[in-house]
This record gives C-alpha cells, structure tokens and sequence, in this order.
C-alpha cells in the first residue's frame, strides 16, 4: 500500500500518531521529506509555464539590476548545495571509502537534491522572465512560492535541531550544515522576492503613479496607496493631487477595446436579425448608407448608440423591436472585460468556500474547551488557523471586490463614450425623441446602474452555491431539522420579493413626481426674471408645493414598507434558529442542544442571510437592467451629399417644410435668402447642411463648409479658443478676423481680452457679441461655402454695417468665397450677387435686386411692407463711406443690462484668475468649482447634525434610539439565553431531559426574538416619520427663501448650482440621510454588543479592546478625510463631463458642419478620464480601509480565540462558542460601522448646503402694511426725482441722479448706447434694483414704500427674451386662473394669435415644452405681448426684442401696441430707432445721464446731437419723419 512504499522510499517510518499525543507534538522525519517538500514545489512547477511563455516572446529587457543579480546569485547558491548534497549521497555509496556491505542510503537522499537541483534552475529561468515582462517589479508566484519552501521546510529545522539537542551530538553532520545553508539562503530568497525591481523606466512612470511599482505584498494589502491617504489626512486633496492612470484603465483603451467588439456583434446581432425576419432588407437605413457617401466609420459611430424604450412607445415598441438587433449590448460587455470576470469569479468561488471554514474550526474549538483531556498545542493551532483562514478570506474578497468595482467603472466609462459618440451622429428625428436632458440621464444615471450591476454580476451564481453548501453543513450538524428553519427562510423570499416590487413601484411613482417638480423649478430658475416682473411667485411656489406634497406622502408609504422589510430582516435570523432548534429538540428525546451544534448552526445562518436577502433585490436589479439594455439604434443619418427638386422635412413622417426647392449656386457668389416667417430660411440652411430628413432630391456641396446659425453657440472656453475651434493659429490672420468681425472694442472691454474665460453658454457676452464669435469662428476656418443664417439681426445696425463690408459684402474678407446669407436686413440687398426669395417652404423668385424689384412679384411686396422709405437710394451711398469718426462700438446686449453686468462680471472674476498662464486655464473648472464649494473640505460641523437631528424632531430622535437600544440588549440576552441551553447538555448528560425545561428554553428564546423584530420595527417606523418631517421643512424653508431672494443672487450663481440644491442635495436628504443614519446607529449599537459580549466571556480582551479602539480610530479618521474629498472631486470633475455633453449637444450642427467630431469625442475622452483620476483612487481607497479594517476584525476573532484557550479550564463551552461566534461576525460589522459613518458625513453635507441657500438675504417684502389704493394706478403718471442707483453698494454708480417727468398716456422712446443706463431704468421701476438716492414716484405714490407684489402686480413689461413656462398656453397667460376663457381668447385675437391656438388640437390647454421650445420665436414674442394685454395695467414698459424678430412681427406688435395701449403710459426701450420715431417724446441717455429729452421731430433738427448722429448711422435723416 502507500505508506509502505512511502516508507521503502524514505526508509524511516512515515506515519505514527504516537507522534501527535504528547505536549511537544512532531512530524516523522519521512512526511517532512516527502509531502513538506513536495509541495512548495508542485506550485513552482505549476507556475513555471507561464513564466517560461514570456521566456520566447522576444521583450525590451529592462536593465541588468542589483537586485536581479542577487536573485540570481542566491539561486545559483542553493543550486550548488543541491549538487553539493547529491555528490555526498553518491561519495558515501559508491565512493571509495564507502562500505560495500553496508546498507546503501534509501532513494529519497538521490531524488530531493536532484529535485532541487532543477527547481532551483527553474526559479533562475522564472527570474530572468519576470525581468522580460514589461514594467514587473516582481512576481507574487514566486514571492508564494518562497514563503511556502520556508514554511515547510521549519517543520525539518526543528526536527534536526530537536534530535541533536536531545542526542547532544549532530548525527549527520555534512547533511545538517548543508540543510541549515540552504535553509539561510532560502529565507534571504524570500526576502529579496519581496522587494521591487525597478526599471528606470518604472520610476518614472511610479512618479506619477505609485501603483506601477508596488509589488505583490502591497498590492495585496493596498500599501501603495498609504501615501494618498496620508496627503488627504494632512489637507484636503485636489484635483492636482490625483495620479495618472494606469494606461490599461484610461478610457481611449477602454474605448478601443469595446468599439472594436461592438462592431462585431452588431453585425452578429443584424444578420441573426436578418434571418429571424427572413427577408432581404430594404430599408434605406443601412443598406445604401454607404451609396450616399457616409463614411465608413461614421457607420460604426452610427450603430453604437443605445437609446431606452420610452414608455409612450410602448405601442410603436413592437413593430420597431423586430426592426433593430437588440441582443449585442450583453455580449459585447462579456466579451470585451471576459479577462475581469473571469479573474473575479475565480477569487469569489475560493472566498465563498473559505467563508465556510470558519465555522468548522469554531466547532472543533468548542469541542476543544469541553475536552478537557485535549493537548493545549491544538487549541493554539485552532487559535492561529482561524486567524489565517480570516486573513486569506479578506485579502481574497478585497481582490474580488477591487476587481468588480474597476470593471463597473470600466463598463460606466465605455458606454458613456458610446452614448457620446452616438450624440454626435444622432439623426434629427432622433433627435426630436429624446431632449438633451434624456441623453445626459443616459449617460449619468443609467451607466451608474449598468456600473452598480457589475458589481452584483457574480452574486448571481455565488448566491445559490452559497446556500447550497450552508445547507449541507446544517444537514450534517442538525439532520432534517434543518428543513423547518429553511421553510422559514424560503419562506422570506418571497415576501421580500413583494415588498421590492410594491417598493420599487412606489419609487417610480416618486420619479414621477421629482421629475415633475425639478421641471418647474428649472422653470421657475429659467424665467425667474419674468416671475419676479409679473410678480407670480406664489403662482409657482404653490405648484411645486402641491407636488411636493404627493411626493411626501409617497414616501411615507415608501419608509412605511421598507420599516416592514427591516422587521422582516431582523427577525429572520431569530425566528430561523427558533424553529431549527425548536424542531430539533422536539423531534426525539435524544437529540440534546450542545455548544457545538448551536453555535455552528448560528454562524452558518449568519452566513446564509446575506445571500438570501440578496436574491430578491438581485433580481430586481437585472429585471431593470434588462429594460436598459432593450437598446434600440437610430435610424443612421443621411448625408446627402447644388439641391435638385429638394422636399425636407423634420423628421421622417411630418410635413415637408421646404417643397421642390431647387437652386444652383456658382462659386464665390453672395446669394441673399429672404422670406416672412417660417417660410423656411432656416429649414434651408439646415437641409444644406444634411441635418433635414430627405424626401425627395438630393444636394450636392463641392468643399468644405463653415456655418453660423441663427442663434449662437459659445463653448464653454476662452474666447480665443471659441475662434480658432481647434484650427491652429496664425496670429495675422486671426488678427484681421477680429477686426473685421468688431471684435476689438470687445476685447478691451474684457478683463483677460482674447484669453477671457466664456462661461457656459457664452453668459457673458452680449447677445451680439456671441453672434460675431460664432460669424469669427465661419471667417478663421476659411472654408470654402459659408452658410450664414441671420448673423446680422443680433447687432446693432452700424456694427451689422461695418460686419457686412469688411466680412461678408463684396469688399469683405469672404470675397472670394460662396456665400449664402439669410437676412432680415433690407438694406444689405443690393448688394447681393443673387437673391433666393421664399414663401412658406417653396422658393417663389430668384434673381438680382434690380430684376427683383423690377418684377413686381413676391420680393417687391417684401420690399413694401418693411422698406418704408428705408431703402431710398441715397442711404446706400453711406454704407461705403462709415465716418472714421464713428467706429463700431461694442454692441448692445439684448439681455437686461443688469444681469448680464452681473453675470460678467462674476465670471470675468474667474477668468481674471485664468489669464495667468496657459496651464492654469486648463484646470480652472475644477478650481473654480471647488473654490466655489471650499465651505465643504474637512469636517462637518457637529452643528449640522444638530440641524437635522431638530428638524426631525428630538422626541421621535430619543424614542427611536430607545427602541434600537432595546433590540440589542434583548439580541445579546437571546444569545446568552442560547448559550446557558447549551450548558444543559452537559448538565442533563446521560438523563432524559425534562419537557417543561425544554419547552420554557424554546418560550423564552422564542419571546426574545420576536420582541427585537417589532423593537426595530417601531424604531424604524419613528425614524420615517422623523426623517419625512425634516425633508418637509427642508425642502420648504429652500424653495420660499430662493424665491424671495434678490435678482443680483440669480445673476451670480449657475442656476445648475442652484437645481443642484433641488435635485440632488434634496434627494440626500430624501432617501440617502434616513437610509445611512439607521445603518449607523444599528451598526454602532451592534460593534458595541460584541465587544461587550466578549468581554463577558473572557474578561481578559478588554486589555486588547483599548488598543485595537486607538489603530480603529486613526484608520477611519484618515480615510475619512481622504475618502470624503475623492468622493466630493469626482462629482466636482463629472458635472465637466456632462456640461461638455450638454454642449455637445446643442451645438451638434455646428460641431457637424465643421466637421469637428473626432477632436470632440478626443475632449470627451480627456473630460472622463479626469474624472476617472478620482474615481480610481476612491475605489482603491475603499479597499485600503477594508483591508486594514478586516485584519483588526481578525485579530479580534484571533484574540477572543486565544484567550479563550488560555483561561480554558474556568470557561463553559456556551460562551466560548458565543463569544467567537459573535467575533466571527464583527468584521463585517466593523467595515460597515465605518462606511456608514464616512457615508453620513458625505451626506450630511447636503443639509449644511441646503440650508446654507435657505438663509440668503431676502429682497424687500412682497407685501407691507402700506397697501396703494386698489385702481392705481389711475393715470400712469411717472415721475423721477434725483434717481441714483448701483448694482451693489461697492460698486460705481450707474444711474446719475435722473429727474424727468412722464405725463399719463404719453409714449417715450428710450434710446442709447450700450450700457447707458437703459434697462437699468426699467429695473428701477420693478426695484429689481432698490435706489441709492432720490426716489420713483407713480400717480404720487412713492414705490418704494409698497410692498413687492403690489408694485410690480400693478405694471406690465415685455420682456425682450420671450420667457414662457413648461405648462399649458392658459397657464402661461394666466397663472392665477383670475381671468375667464373669453377674456383669454380676446387677447390672443389681439395677439394674431387666435387662428394658431384655434387650431391646435387642445386649445387653451395646448402644452408648451420647455422653454416653449415647440412654438417659433416670432410666436413666443406674441404671447408675451398677449400677456401684457390680459394684465390691463396703466403702465407698460416695452424691453424691444432685437434679436429673433422679424420685421413682419414685430410690425404686428408694434401695431396692437399703438393701438391696444393708447390710453397707458409707454416706455419703450429701443434698439432700432425707425420703431421709437411716431412717440411722444425721445429720452435719450448717455452713461446714466438723461442728455436730451424732446419729441423726435425736434431732435432730428439739432445737427449737434446725439440722437441725430445716432439716426444718422440708421439711415433715417430729419426730412424723412413724415409720421
């Protein structure tokens, strides 16, 4: 048999108990020989292939190092003792001196040396690779495989030693001194094998980032990192501090990888698709994509997209899903992180069947304190075995985990790429379906599920083998009696299922309503100006109210059923060990409950809760993933490629908007579009451009294309960057471009000049400013079409003159290039090369402006209604010579002085800071972000706390924290109740054991359990209710402080800030807050009963206990401080992400036209990747404390163990078996106990921060005592005395002393230039901004002793931006219902606008989108005058609108105004001047001064005057105001 051939071959004995049984336990010299060294070297020699792989692949080898020639030179060592040992072997045989009789030495003295002999030449072979394999610093197989030759080879070291000092002569001593020099030189090996090699080329890299010269020891326990947490400790950490990214994480090769196997199977996915359908496919979708000139990779762009199903298509949802692969997204994920999932399986199957081990060594301890006759030596050995087993198991799990978390955040950054990608090639119908903010949730929210999901992935098999083997193990512990606890664990499953799926609805149900509420209050933020105008506040504070409300009540129900879960929860394990035992003890008088049976059936069921609460929520998470995944691809866009018989439309199944158009256009010609309203200019540039939907024809451009749309894109950069747009520079030609497009009075204007930061959206920049950067951007890309839409409209006239000659006229820098020209501008007409007229989609004339004229046709009608006598010929002499006296000045803003004052300034703040240098304007986002939020870096304050804790109430506080405290007492005196049953086994022995006993046992057990349930039930339940009330209050102090608060607040702060603080920080405070704050107490409360219950069983640990608190301390304060500020950069660094989307998106035509995509999706893979830089660190940061936390848990389970052991004789087995199995547990308690604590710092952040807005200086009351009479005013008299005003008391003034008088009736024109004071005084008259000095007076009322709403209720203004709200047209016109439908629909016939609404299919409750985005600009406008005329006031002030009217409407609004408002007080605020010439009287204002006041008439005489050289450069001329 074996051992006999073992024995032949070792030739001693190799087995004998008798070795075991005594107090100084030994192996036979034998085992030691055989298995001791056979093993080490089966792990080498299993490992060795994969070093010798890298052997043949021809690698850079990196430098011959010190350390690699210690290595070397300590293997070559061994291998000579090898040698050294086998020449011996064979001299003492075979050698002369050998005796020929004697007996010869037995094979194992031949086989080991040579054994070794090999394996050390194997190990030199497996150095040498590790020095090919690029950038290792060393090789953790053999770092393991060191560490195990030593251990086993201790077993033969004390043996030898042990024979010579019992012996006290060494009896082989040749063999002893060449064991003990190799045993010398191994340990060194070992030594050595732990240490970093690093290359040069490693340094430098390390310098950046320390993992790339960790070695194995520090991977595992995630040492590298210690010196981030140590700088995080010591300051606040910032962006500048983040490492560089392994090369293998940055998202270009996360990307890469992703695309390549996308493409793949997609194709897959489309011909499996192909077959299902069987039929040739003849959509013109993918097939002649190619045909029609799209280029290969734009395909691949095309078909990466994912969109989710809205739920309103459910009905389209079905024909549409047999129509795209669905399949691909899964696959493509799998295949393209397989190495991930595979490694982090590996890890979690060995963790599972660890986590087993545990409990079977506490058996085996237990049984070792009730035998008392047991040597001591096993007890130590258990001691240490279960410290070994905990040791491995964490440092496994940690692997597993740091693994799941880096492919969810691999698998986050490739979809986000992708959605981007798509985003760039999204076709417009697409396009219509899902609005920006969609897309961005697709990018935020839903990869941050796809990465979440990653990290359960495994648990879906884990979960089963789990319970399967827990199962087993009870069966073997309790028999069949098992069943009755598992009945009641299976019996869970499905409640909790039904509580997730009633939960998970309510939770929609609460999407729902926030969804509905952050839309109002975006709203509300968008139009502020207006609400405060109209004084509507409380309109919209009651709506978002109402909905709040809903919201709240939801939630109730919502806490209200997960208190339900958490009873559930926490009486499982009770009521499971209840009926286990209970059925146990009752099924037959022999069965008797001893320590071991119960404590190990109790730490295997502690085992099995996590699974079994896990599948039910497991299961919902990939139900919901499943529902992402239904990803459909858009239909790719068309590209098609003069236009012939073109008919456009939006999208595939509207009408056309533009019907047979076909022009043909010669190179280098200026052609003119005009057309009245919605005939189509912009649809025509746009369908030049492929981004229309092609019905018919097709369009041919020869060239490259530059485009200025109708309304400005600004990126989000300085203002040099917006031109150039990623063109290189050339400082002459950039020069001339800024001087031909006005921009130079600009720049001196701001603080940085061309290296000023643009805030988002260009917010601080004039409207015309914007229009020339973009029309700068179309003149530096010198392309070779230029499709200008409207870019004149936005300026003031002598800068749209001086724009027209020196860019765009036929003396311009564009002379030689094809232009086409959308224009409102009559005057620039004849100087076209070409005129296009169109009328509603369909071009009606083409021809010159003499021919057109000529022709009495569509055109000349044009000419008619807007030329007036404008276009007598004598003006258009002037064009050519502009006075050099009168060089173009910075143009007006349309915006309201005010705000955009503000906001530029806020923002020429940063950009200051920006201009320094290069680099800094780089990182200044984040900067600035984090400079903004600085309150937020190190400690919360205890006070905030204190904050919440009020808010929800001190009673509800005390009384929950009671009934927790309760529950734990009643778990810990369940516990030792369990532990005294035990006791009765020993008690009882060998006699039958009395029923009543047994049955109070199960009572009271029973009783403790199911009290605790309904303890932390009612804790629960007061906690909800705690938590709703604070939400509540919250919630309502923010929302009625941020609309009182003055509208300098909302000219300074991004209203992102501002939504943030509604979304976000409100949903902390919702859902994250409650959730962490319960944790934390029953996670503090169940630290602390462990360790009490330990300290009860052996009172020795509390010497440990104090030190282990000290370590336990510093390890959470560091991480804190670092985890806290990882986790607040990487939002700070992922809002970039989604502003360069955002931006992305809106600027999409822009973006195509230029052809700029591929240096945008390079943008967004940097943008992701800095945020990657903070997400990395933070998960690794996770792990650093995990791992150090765990191994203090160990040490607790090892010490309770241990201590255990040595005071054995006076402990009964029930609370040794107790107090291990409770240490058993604490680890994980530990690591939550800290996660829970740095999880309520982050998120009681959002309470400081929701407070911080709710506490913002308020402007004046809305309502004082002083009411004004009900009819004022009466007469619209106004009057100024000595008005002084400035924006903030620091600040110049901008209104000197103004004294005027406005009679009742009396129409005034407000004329000057930009930044005179104009809307200023509009915004005195509202008191958006309150008087320094002197005072406003209406109909003798001073205003400034009304309150609010009574002042700015009791007078009208249009604004110029038509500002309409998300809601139905009623609500727009009327928010406060006070007006009857007839009423309503008189001012919309007033408004020419009755027709339209007629025509809708709702009416009055016609919903507007957001922002009105689905009604024309010119429509928009008209609303606002329809509102001005529901309110009937005496006082109307007219902001003119520059930009996006046309002449045809604002005709129509100038006409209902002279009409409609004949009796009012008019002030309008004018920015053409032929619309203020039939007023009353002129102000015209100059720098805040009122410098001529008179009727136009009288002005225009006075050759010295301003007004007259004003008029002068519009072209109108005193003789010509014949009104």
């Amino acid at each position: 048999n074996m051992s006999a051939a073992l024995e032949e071959y070792c030739g001693s004995i190799f087995w004998n108990a008798s070795y075991l049984q005594r107090p100084d336990p030994d192996l036979p010299i034998c085992v030691e020989q055989t298995v001791l060294v056979w093993l080490p070297l089966a792990f080498l020699w299993l490992c060795a292939p994969w070093h010798f792989a890298n052997l043949c692949k021809k690698a850079a080898k990196a430098p011959l190092s010190k350390l690699y020639i210690c290595k070397q030179v300590v293997s070559g060592l061994l291998f000579l003792t090898a040698i050294a040992e086998l020449a011996l072997t064979l001299a003492e045989d075979y050698g002369p001196s050998s005796d020929s009789t004697a007996q010869k030495h037995p094979a194992v003295l031949y086989t080991n040396p040579v054994l070794f002999a090999v394996s050390w030449i194997v190990v030199m072979l497996c150095q040498e690779s590790v020095r090919r394999r690029p950038r290792a610093v060393d090789s953790g197989s053999l770092f393991v495989f060191w560490l195990l030759q030593v251990l086993c080879a201790i077993f033969q070291f004390q043996t030898l030693l042990r024979d010579a000092l019992n012996k006290e002569e060494i009896a082989d001593l040749p063999r002893f001194c060449l064991f003990y020099i190799s045993y010398g030189l191994q340990l060194i090996a070992w030594v050595l094998s732990a240490i970093a090699d690093v290359s040069p080329e490693v340094k430098r890299i390390s310098q950046m980032n320390p993992e790339a010269r960790a070695t194995f020891l520090s991977r595992i326990t995630f040492n590298w990192f210690n010196s981030m947490v140590i700088k995080g400790y010591k300051r606040p950490l910032v962006q500048e501090d983040m490492w560089d990214l392994n090369e293998k994480d940055s998202s270009q090769a996360i990307c890469q990888g992703f695309e390549d196997i996308m493409a793949i199977e997609l194709k897959k996915a489309r011909s499996s698709l192909q077959k299902k359908r069987n039929k040739p496919k003849t959509k013109d979708g993918h097939q002649n994509g190619l045909a029609k000139g799209v280029s290969q990779d734009v395909l691949v762009m095309e078909e990466t997209g994912k969109k989710k199903e809205k739920k309103k298509k459910k009905k389209e949802k079905k024909d549409s899903e047999s129509e795209y692969p669905n399949s691909w997204l899964v696959p493509t994920i799998a295949k393209t992180f397989k190495g991930v999932l595979l490694e982090s399986a590996f890890f979690k199957l060995i963790q599972d069947l660890l986590s087993f081990a545990s409990p079977q060594l506490l058996k085996l301890m237990i049984s070792f304190t009730q035998d008392k006759s047991s040597q001591a030596w096993t007890g130590y050995l258990y001691a240490v075995l279960l410290l070994v087993v905990a040791f491995l198991q964490s440092v496994i799990l940690q692997q597993y985990f740091q693994r799941c978390f880096i492919l969810g955040m691999k698998v986050r950054t490739a979809l986000m790429a992708a959605v981007y990608k798509k985003a760039l090639v999204v076709s417009n119908d697409s396009r219509k379906e899902s609005t920006a903010g969609e897309i961005v949730n697709l990018m935020s929210a839903d990869a941050q599920r796809f990465n979440d999901v990653t990290n359960f992935i495994h648990l879906l098999w884990s979960c089963p083998l789990q319970i399967a083997l827990a199962i087993a193990f009870l069966w073997i512990e309790l028999g069949p009696s098992v069943l009755a606890g598992l009945l009641v664990m299976v019996l869970m499953v499905p409640i909790n299922g039904w509580l997730a799926t009633k939960s998970r609805g309510f939770q929609m149900e609460n999407m729902k309503f926030k969804d509905k509420r952050m839309k109002i209050v975006n709203d509300i933020l968008n139009g502020i100006k207006v609400l405060k105008y109209y004084a509507w506040e409380s309109s919209f504070e009651a709506q978002v109210q109402e909905i709040r409300e809903q919201e709240l009540k939801v939630m109730r129900k919502f806490a209200y059923l997960s208190s339900v879960s958490t009873f559930i929860f926490s009486c499982a394990p009770a009521i499971v060990s209840l009926a286990t035992f209970a059925v146990f003890v009752s099924v037959s008088p022999n069965n008797i409950l001893d320590a071991e049976k119960a404590f190990t059936s109790i730490s295997l069921f502690n085992i099995l809760r996590f699974p079994l609460a896990m599948l039910p929520q497991l299961i919902s998470i990939m139900v919901q993933v499943l529902e992402l995944i239904h990803a459909v691809i858009f239909i790719p866009k068309h590209i098609t490629a003069t236009m012939t018989e073109g008919t456009y439309a939006w999208e595939r199944d509207t009408e056309p908007v533009l019907k047979n158009v076909s022009l043909d256009i010669k190179p280098g010609r200026l052609v003119a579009v005009v057309g009245a309203v919605g005939s189509g200019k912009t649809s025509l540039i746009s369908a030049l451009l492929g981004e229309l939907h092609s019905l018919k024809g097709r369009i041919n451009i020869k060239g490259s294309v530059a485009f200025v749309p109708q309304q400005a894109w600004i990126q989000n950069a300085t203002l040099k960057d917006n031109v150039l747009f990623g063109s290189d520079v050339n400082e002459e030609r950039y020069r001339s471009v800024v001087e031909g497009c006005a921009l130079g009075p600009d720049l001196d204007l701001l603080p940085g000049r061309d290296q000023t930061e643009i805030g988002e959206k260009g917010i601080n920049l004039s409207g015309g400013q914007k229009q020339r950067v973009s029309l700068a951007r179309a003149v530096y890309s010198s392309a070779d079409v230029y499709l200008l839409d409207d870019p004149l409209s936005a300026v003031d006239s002598h800068v749209g003159k001086h724009l027209f000659e020196r860019v765009i006229g036929p003396k311009g820098l564009l002379k030689d290039k094809t232009r086409i020209l959308v224009t409102h501008g009559i005057s620039f007409l004849p100087y076209v090369d070409e005129i296009v007229v169109l009328v509603n989609g369909v071009v009606s004339e083409v021809g010159s402006y003499d021919g057109l004229r000529a022709s009495k046709g569509a055109f000349s009608e044009f000419l008619e209604t807007y030329g007036k006598d404008e276009s007598s010929n004598s003006d258009f002499e002037q064009i050519d010579m502009l006075p050099e006296g009168l060089e173009p000045q910075a143009d007006g803003s349309p915006e309201d002085i005010v705000s955009s004052t503000l906001k530029r300034e806020n923002s020429l703040r940063h950009s200051q800071r920006s201009v320094r240098s290069k680099k800094d304007s780089d990182d200044k986002k984040g900067q600035r972000l984090i400079e903004k939020e600085a309150m937020e870096t190190g400690r919360v304050k205890f006070s905030v706390y204190l904050q919440y804790l009020r808010s929800m109430g001190w009673c509800l506080v005390t009384w929950s924290f009671l009934f927790y405290f309760i529950q734990n007492v009643a778990i810990i005196g369940q516990n030792l109740w369990l532990s005294d049953w035990t006791d009765d086994s020993v008690k009882y022995f060998n006699t039958t054991y009395p029923n009543h006993i047994r049955d109070t046992r199960i009572g009271v057990f029973g009783a403790l359990g199911v009290a605790q349930g309904f303890l932390v039930f009612l804790g629960t339940i007061l906690l909800a209710d705690g938590s709703i009330s604070a939400s509540r209050s919250l919630h309502t102090s923010l929302l009625s402080n941020i609309l009182k608060v003055p509208m300098v607040f909302f000219d300074t702060t991004p209203s992102g800030r501002i939504v943030n603080r509604f979304a976000k920080d409100i949903f902390t405070v919702d859902e994250m807050i409650p959730m962490s704050f319960r944790s934390w107490i029953l996670c503090l409360l169940g630290v602390l009963g462990t360790l009490f219950v330990i300290c009860l069983a052996t009172p020795i640990f509390t010497a440990v206990v104090v030190p282990m608190a000290v370590i336990y301390y510093f390890v959470q304060r560091f991480y804190v401080a670092t985890s806290r500020q990882l986790r607040r950069l990487d939002s700070v660094s992922r809002s970039p992400i989604y502003s360069h989307f955002g931006e992305t998106v809106s600027g999409l035509s822009v973006i195509r036209a230029y052809g700029h995509q591929q240096r945008f999706l390079k943008q967004n893979e940097d943008t992701i990747d800095q945020n990657l830089k903070s997400v990395y660190p933070w998960i690794v940061s996770n792990r650093w404390l995990a791992m150090r936390l765990e191994s203090l848990g160990n040490l607790v389970v090892f010490f309770s163990a241990l201590f255990a052991v040595i005071s054995r004789d006076s402990l009964n087995s029930g609370l040794v078996g107790l107090s291990i199995s409770y240490a058993l547990n604490v680890t994980q308690t530990l690591n939550w106990l800290v996660r829970m604590t740095s999880e309520l710092e982050t998120n009681i952040v959002a309470v400081e921060r929701v407070r911080e807005y709710a506490e913002i200086k308020n402007e004046a009351p809305w309502i004082t005592t002083n009411r004004p009479p009900d009819d004022w005013p009466t007469d619209g008299n106004i009057n100024f005395e000595n008005y002084k005003v400035r924006y903030r008391p620091e600040l110049e003034l901008i209104l000197h002393g103004i004294t005027c008088d406005i009679q009742s009736t009396e129409k005034i024109g407000i004329v000057g230039r930009t930044g005179a004071g104009k809307s200023s005084l509009t915004n005195c008259l509202f008191r958006i901004i309150e008087a320094s000095e002197g005072q406003i007076l209406v109909d003798g009322i001073d205003i400034s002793t009304l309150g609010l709403h009574d002042l700015r209720s009791r007078l009208t203004i249009i604004p110029q931006d038509p500002v309409l709200f998300s809601g139905t047209l009623r609500m727009n016109l009327d928010p406060f219902e006070k007006s009857s439908d007839e009423e309503i629909w008189t001012v919309l016939e007033l408004a020419h606008l009755k027709d339209y609404v007629r025509g809708l299919p709702t009416g009055l409750q016609h919903v507007v989108s957001e922002g009105g985005e689905n009604l024309s600009v010119g429509q928009r406008q008209l609303l606002c005058l329809a509102r001005a005329l529901l309110r009937k006031s005496r006082i109307l002030i007219l902001d003119e609108a520059t930009a996006a009217v046309d002449l045809e409407t604002d005709d129509l609004i100038q006409n209902t105004i002279r009409t409609e408002f004949s009796h009012c007080t008019v002030l309008t605020i004018a920015h053409r001047l032929n619309t203020i010439l039939d007023s009353s009287r002129v102000m015209v204002l100059d720098s805040g001064k009122i410098v001529e006041f008179d009727s136009p008439s009288v002005l225009l005489n006075n050759k010295q005057g301003h007004f007259y050289a004003m008029a002068k450069d519009a072209g109108i001329r005193g003789g010509e105001t014949t009104l």
